[in-house]
């Protein structure tokens, strides 16, 4: 796309924030203006457009993507999302551990464990672990415990949750971030624990390295855009 603008604009009716270009407000991609309860976000949607370059795509403006999926898609399907999300919970990368490797089993609980404590503390339910790969029944009473947890959430928490859980693998991560309790950078770090143990091992791999800069980036944004919709 090309920019058609000169001029970009917060303006407050009542306790919404619309923004402007130039003098027509912002239109989400089904047709509809974006409107936003939370002035800290539409001031960022604000400064993302006016940093846009000439030529630009959806993919140079995130906080706009995110509010545009929270009211279109996550508000409409908000239920179904979150048991979504639920199910990483269920089957949370936390839980599951080296089977081959002491040295990694080792560094998993050290890195892993506090965060399953964190997440018992928060929401009274423990997570089961295993060894290996093969699924690992989790208590019923876990999957209640996550939908309760996310079902007091806003559109706009699940729809940065939407990117930063199937990001990490794991639903603990996402709640740590979100609740403020754990660094976007350190949530990747803790998710990509077994591949940085073996890339110490081994060595790096260029193409495993951008992909986990393009996680950080996209988790980072999102940890961002929550945060701009807090109260």
């Amino acid at each position: 796309m090309k920019k058609f603008w000169s001029d970009t604009s917060v303006v407050a009716e009542g306790d919404q924030f619309t923004v402007f270009l130039d003098t027509k407000p912002l239109k989400m991609p089904g047709g509809g203006t974006l409107t936003v309860s939370f002035q800290p976000l539409a001031e960022a949607i604000a400064a993302e457009w006016r940093q846009s370059t000439p030529e630009f795509t959806l993919d140079d403006l995130p906080l706009t993507r995110l509010a545009a999926t929270a009211q279109a898609r996550v508000r409409l399907a908000q239920s179904e999302i979150i048991e979504q999300l639920a199910a990483y919970g269920m089957n949370d990368l936390l839980c599951y551990r080296a089977a081959a490797e002491p040295g990694l089993a080792a560094r998993e609980a050290e890195i892993w464990q506090p965060w399953l404590d964190w997440a018992e503390q928060k929401l009274r339910v423990t997570l089961h672990i295993t060894s290996g790969v093969v699924h690992i029944e989790q208590p019923p009473e876990a999957r209640q415990a996550f939908i309760d947890q996310l079902s007091g959430m806003s559109e706009y928490q699940i729809a940065g949750l939407g990117v930063i859980v199937p990001a990490l693998g794991s639903l603990v991560l996402g709640l740590a971030v979100e609740a403020g309790a754990l660094q976007p950078e350190a949530a990747c770090d803790c998710a990509h624990l077994d591949e940085l143990w073996q890339e110490a091992r081994w060595g790096a791999d260029d193409e495993a390295i951008a992909r986990r800069r393009a996680i950080a980036l996209d988790v980072g944004l999102s940890a961002r855009f929550m945060t701009l919709c807090r109260p």
